[in-house]
């Protein structure tokens, strides 16, 4: 019986990509190979319980939406939530999978949706970005830049441009809560004319930072 390390299943508003402010289910699942100086999550690298996919099927049965993110820690660590992103996907749900970056997405179910992270320098974690992964993206994916600083944010221009990100899919640009001003970034996206997404997470200005949200 397939099984994974599950943190928590909890329902709350979609905080962030383009499906913000929907009702969504969380998957969270425990564990993540990355240590991100910024990491909002830290609570799930250990811990959790084992769950089989019928018990994590049977668990989101209560809630009345289509939506579900699987995520992390870092989901793709366990290699047994690429069963559950596909039995999820045979449910008819819409699923998104939120990824640091750092590991291969080739395998994925591809009617899953794909939000992955492009780790900063000043995420400390720089150098496990999986390049491969841009050459799997496709137009309905999104990639997230979470900036610490304008050194962060000049940096993701060169990136956006070298790889040509913003004719392969959405980008999002993020900054790292109560550390880079959010009006700051806007400011510097609306100069720059730069054709990307800016997100504040939802969930955080509703409800603050923390577990379950």
């Amino acid at each position: 019986m397939t099984q994974l390390k599950i943190f928590e299943i909890f329902y709350s508003l979609q905080g962030e990509s383009s499906r913000v402010g929907l009702p969504t289910i969380f998957i969270r699942l425990s564990g993540c190979p990355m240590r991100c100086h910024y990491c909002d999550t830290a609570y799930a690298f250990q811990g959790g319980s084992m769950m089989s996919i019928d018990v994590i099927m049977r668990s989101i049965q209560k809630y009345d939406t289509r939506y579900v993110t699987v995520t992390g820690g870092e989901p793709l660590a366990q290699k047994e939530v690429l069963s559950l992103l596909k039995v999820l996907a045979d449910a008819n749900y819409e699923v998104s999978l939120e990824t640091g970056g750092g590991l291969s997405i080739q395998e994925v179910d591809s009617r899953i949706k794909i939000i992955l992270d492009i780790k900063t320098p000043d995420s400390g974690e720089e150098k496990k970005n999986h390049w491969d992964n841009l050459n799997t993206i496709n137009a309905k994916d999104e990639i997230k830049f979470v900036l610490c600083s304008r050194e962060d944010y000049e940096w993701a221009k060169k990136i956006i441009n070298q790889y040509q990100i913003t004719q392969k899919c959405s980008v999002l640009f993020s900054p790292v809560y109560q550390t880079l001003q959010a009006t700051d970034l806007g400011n510097w996206i609306l100069e720059d004319q730069l054709p990307v997404r800016m997100q504040i997470q939802l969930h955080k200005l509703l409800w603050g930072e923390k577990q379950g949200v």
